[in-house]
């Protein structure tokens, strides 16, 4: 079977991959890398600014459900991912790679915006639904167009510079925070010397400054248009285009996506903080959520299928064969998220409330011991960002080394091992507990450069965007019920971070077991 890449223009089959490298494929690297640099970014941000945030909007005497909530943004935004995963996927085969792409960037990036000025709780968790519909769409259609448009060799490089580029953006925004920490005061002095009233300044700049921070979130829409007028389509999608394989896609297909969606939002709602439902009903509402979301967000691909009814021969490309490996790569992307929001994630948040109890024990103001939560947010951010940025390059490497199965088995046994350590070695905030985020930060994210590399290798390309988008995606509405439950788990041990995100990362033990029932696809060529 000839390689697929030697059919792209300006390419010359014999020459080195090196030699083979156009201006195009250079231009849609870099934008994808930003569009995967800037949804770091955007991810990153909310960890470091959801304490004060919703200090600030739920107001005085409700610290209690502070916790409950950063559960419930967690799972809203793996929610919204999830479906806007599938939802830009599925534009990505229907309208092209870059086009979808750049509605994908102007949502995520507006969206963040708007949560800068949100009144209430409850604004901010719908502003970043909308948000992380972008953010899961970027994902999937920048891996799929890259992968389509790079040589079959360049793939596992591809997948770590992918994995690294999240956490470049988890890092910027951690010292832009440390930066807004440090100088606050004079960063409303500039303010009002540009003729800002006072009253907007002090909205701006109280409560860490949470405000300012995600209206930052506004600059990364620019990359949008970027991509509109200089990345070049994807050659094999353009292929199918004119084969007439892309108008088997409906439109009213998409019904499905959103009966779907009401299924982890269903969830939510059964664990929000204004509610008091019985353990057994929302355990019971999670199964049903889970279920009704594996319907509707398989629902256009499996209409797709019916329609298009591909032919030619290989039975692992067969409608069944793709749907069990969408299933297969939500389970394990699933395990990975899992312990990255149902446990990781809560590290900013577990050293906030270590300092604010030392802070209490020594004494500090008001002014000190906000500043001083606000470093430990970022500086646990920084450590974590920079682990994880070496963590995905070699999570990709190794997957390209060894083989995909035997990396995802040892990732899972690294992560369990160095969250142990993490969670339960640590009583203070200080240099060993930034030391073990490190590492922790790194074994966790590993995954991430891991993904990029095995999803798009198990789908064609007429399905590769939806079917690795809900893949991807399908396994953050798994994190979210954990997202959901560490909250919850958090409030019932007592504000006990450790004991419920050990709980939590338990999950990597399942992952070890399920790799072994995917398909091993190291040296093989990226499906047409």
């Amino acid at each position: 079977m000839p390689d697929p890449q030697a059919r792209q223009p300006n390419q010359l089959p014999e020459l080195p991959a090196a030699a083979r490298i156009t201006r195009g494929q250079w231009l849609t690297l870099i934008a994808a890398f930003l569009g995967w640099m800037f949804d770091g970014f955007e991810m990153g941000l909310f960890p470091l600014v959801a304490r004060p945030a919703l200090s600030d909007l739920l107001g005085p005497g409700q610290t209690a459900a502070v916790e409950p909530w950063l559960g419930m943004m967690a799972a809203v935004f793996l929610v919204g991912a999830a479906t806007g995963g599938v939802l830009f996927g599925w534009l990505g085969d229907r309208i092209g790679r870059v086009r979808a792409m750049t509605l994908s960037v102007l949502t995520y990036t507006l969206f963040m915006g708007m949560c800068g000025l949100s009144r209430t709780a409850e604004e901010v968790f719908a502003y970043r639904f909308i948000c992380s519909l972008g953010m899961g769409g970027e994902w999937s259609l920048g891996v799929a167009l890259v992968m389509e448009i790079w040589p079959n060799e360049s793939r596992g490089k591809l997948a770590a510079l992918i994995g690294a580029a999240s956490n470049v953006g988890f890092l910027t925004i951690a010292v832009i925070s440390l930066g807004v920490g440090q100088v606050i005061g004079s960063l409303a002095a500039w303010l009002l010397a540009a003729g800002i009233p006072q009253s907007l300044v002090t909205t701006l700049v109280d409560h860490g400054a949470w405000r300012l921070l995600m209206l930052t979130g506004i600059v990364p829409a620019l990359l949008a248009f970027l991509i509109r007028l200089f990345v070049p389509e994807s050659e094999r999608w353009k292929k199918e285009q004119q084969s007439g394989a892309t108008s088997h896609w409906a439109t009213v297909d998409l019904l499905g996506v959103a009966v779907g969606a009401l299924g982890p939002m269903g969830m939510i709602f059964l664990c929000a903080p204004n509610w008091s439902f019985s353990l057994p009903t929302r355990v019971m509402g999670s199964v049903l959520g889970v279920g009704l979301a594996l319907f509707g967000y398989t629902y256009p691909v499996r209409r797709y299928l019916s329609r298009a009814q591909p032919s030619g021969g290989d039975p692992r490309h067969a409608p069944a064969a793709t749907f069990r490996r969408m299933l297969v790569g939500a389970c394990l992307t699933g395990v990975a998220l899992l312990g990255t929001w149902g446990a990781v994630q809560f590290a900013p948040s577990w050293a906030d409330k270590l300092v604010e109890k030392s802070s209490a024990e020594q004494g500090l103001s008001p002014e000190a011991a906000a500043a001083a939560r606000s470093a430990a947010r970022s500086y646990t951010q920084i450590l974590s960002s920079i682990g994880a940025i070496f963590g995905t390059i070699a999570g990709a490497l190794l997957g390209n080394a060894i083989g995909r199965r035997a990396t995802y088995t040892l990732l899972c046994l690294a992560s369990l091992a160095s969250a142990l350590v993490f969670f339960r070695m640590n009583t203070e905030y200080g240099p060993f507990f930034l030391a073990t985020i490190a590492i922790t930060g790194g074994t966790t994210a590993s995954f991430y450069g891991w993904i990029p590399l095995y999803l798009p290798e198990l789908f064609r390309t007429c399905v590769r965007a939806t079917g690795q988008g809900f893949s991807f995606n399908f396994g953050r509405i798994l994190a979210a019920v954990g997202a959901l439950q560490t909250g919850n788990l958090i409030r019932l041990f007592d504000n006990s971070y450790p004991n419920a995100c050990t709980l939590i990362i338990s999950i990597y033990v399942l992952g070890v077991f399920l790799i072994w029932l995917a398909p091993e696809t190291r040296g093989e060529p990226l499906p047409d």
